[in-house]
C-alpha cells in the first residue's frame, strides 16, 4: 500500500513538473521572434495640451489645469490631428458626440463648459452652431490669471465628416463618449457609407451599449470596450496558458494597462504575436485599470515597456515619443 501511494506521488510530482515546464515553454517569449517590428503609435486627441492626472475624476475641468503649453494646438482638431501625423503617429485617436442635427462634432467633454463659451451638451446644438463657440476659451496654465487659447479656438471644433475626409488614408481610432445605443446606430449608419477599404483602416471603441448597437450592425468593424474587453481577457486567462485563442478575442482591439499586461499569458511576444493572427491591435497604456490612463509622454515612460516590444504604445505627447522610433519600420 506504502508503494502504491509513493509510486501515485512520484507520478503526480512527475506530472504537475511537466505541466509547468509546457506552460513554461509555451508562455515564454524568449525563444518567439518579433521580427525586428517597432511599436505602433498612437496619438491621443491628436496633439494636445497636457495636464496632471493627480486626483482626477469625472468632474474634473481638464482645460483649467494644463502644463505650460509648449506648443500651439487644441485636441480634436483637424490642425492637432494633422500635426500628430506630421510628427510620426501611426493613428491618431479623437472622440465624438451627437448633435442637434443627427451629425457627430469631434470634442472631448461631455459638457461644453468647461473648455468652450457655450453651455450644456454637444446634443442642444446644431454642428454649424457648435462651430461658433470658442473651444480654446476655458484652458489656462496658471489657474485662470491667462488664457493663452482665448479667442484662438472660435470654428474650430470640426465634424465627424470632416476629419475622416481630411484624412481618409489614415489609421484613426474613434472613442463614443457615450452610453447610448442610439449613438452607436446612428454612427454605425454613417460609417457603412464610407469605403469599405477607408472603414477598414478606422477603429471604435467607447460604452458597452453603442459599441455593442455599431458591432450588429456592422459586424465586421473593429471595436473595443469594457465589455468587448472582458469577452475576451477573461477566456484567455482561463485557457490562453494552452495557447488556445478565444473566439471573443477575434478582429478586435485591446487596450491594455502597464501593470495588468506582465499577468498576461505570453506576454509580450508570445501574446502580441497571438494576438496578431487572430487580427487584434494591442495598445498598451499607462496605469492600471482605475479608468484613468494616463499616456506613456517621456523617454523615462518607456522604461516601463519590455526592450523587446512591439505593439501599440498610447501617448498623449507624440512628439516626444516619435522621435524615438525615428526612422524605423513599423507595422499595424
Amino acid at each position: 500500500m506504502n508503494r502504491l501511494k509513493k509510486l501515485a506521488k512520484s507520478k503526480l510530482f512527475l506530472f504537475c513538473v511537466v505541466l509547468i515546464i509546457f506552460i513554461y515553454f509555451n508562455n515564454s517569449s524568449l525563444f518567439v521572434r518579433n521580427h525586428s517590428k517597432t511599436p505602433t503609435l498612437l496619438a491621443h486627441r491628436g496633439l494636445a495640451q497636457t495636464f496632471t492626472m493627480k486626483n482626477i475624476t469625472n468632474e474634473t475641468c481638464t482645460a483649467e489645469r494644463i502644463n505650460q503649453p509648449e506648443h500651439p494646438y487644441l485636441e480634436n482638431t483637424i490642425s492637432s490631428i494633422q500635426a500628430a501625423f506630421d510628427n510620426g503617429a501611426d493613428i491618431v485617436e479623437f472622440d465624438v458626440h451627437m448633435t442637434k442635427d443627427d451629425q457627430f462634432a469631434v470634442f472631448h467633454d461631455w459638457t461644453l463648459d468647461c473648455r468652450t463659451n457655450g453651455h450644456g451638451v454637444t446634443r442642444d446644438y446644431t454642428m454649424s452652431e457648435l462651430k461658433k463657440l470658442d473651444i480654446g476659451y476655458g484652458y489656462t496654465a496658471d489657474q485662470g490669471k491667462t488664457y493663452p487659447f482665448r479667442g484662438k479656438g472660435i470654428g474650430l471644433m470640426p465634424s465627424l465628416t470632416e476629419v475622416l475626409k481630411r484624412f481618409s488614408n489614415k489609421y484613426l481610432l474613434i472613442d463614443v463618449k457615450s452610453s447610448d445605443p442610439d449613438e452607436g446606430k446612428l454612427l454605425a449608419s454613417y460609417l457603412s457609407k464610407i469605403p469599405e477599404e477607408q472603414r477598414k483602416s478606422l477603429a471604435v471603441y467607447g460604452g458597452d451599449e453603442p459599441i455593442d448597437a455599431l458591432k450588429d450592425i456592422l459586424p465586421d468593424m473593429r471595436v473595443m470596450s469594457k465589455a468587448t474587453m472582458k469577452r475576451c481577457l477573461i477566456p484567455y486567462i482561463v485557457v490562453g496558458w494552452i495557447g488556445y485563442m478565444p473566439d471573443q478575442c477575434e478582429q478586435t482591439e485591446l487596450h491594455i494597462p502597464d501593470q495588468i499586461a506582465p499577468w498576461l499569458w505570453g506576454w509580450p511576444t508570445k501574446f502580441l504575436n497571438r494576438m496578431e493572427i487572430a487580427g487584434t491591435r494591442v495598445i498598451i497604456v499607462g496605469g492600471d485599470d482605475s479608468g484613468f490612463s494616463s499616456g506613456f509622454d517621456t523617454p523615462n515612460d518607456l522604461k516601463r515597456l519590455p526592450i523587446d516590444y512591439t505593439g501599440g504604445i498610447w501617448t498623449n505627447r507624440i512628439d516626444r515619443i516619435a522621435p524615438i522610433y525615428k526612422g524605423k519600420k513599423r507595422i499595424h
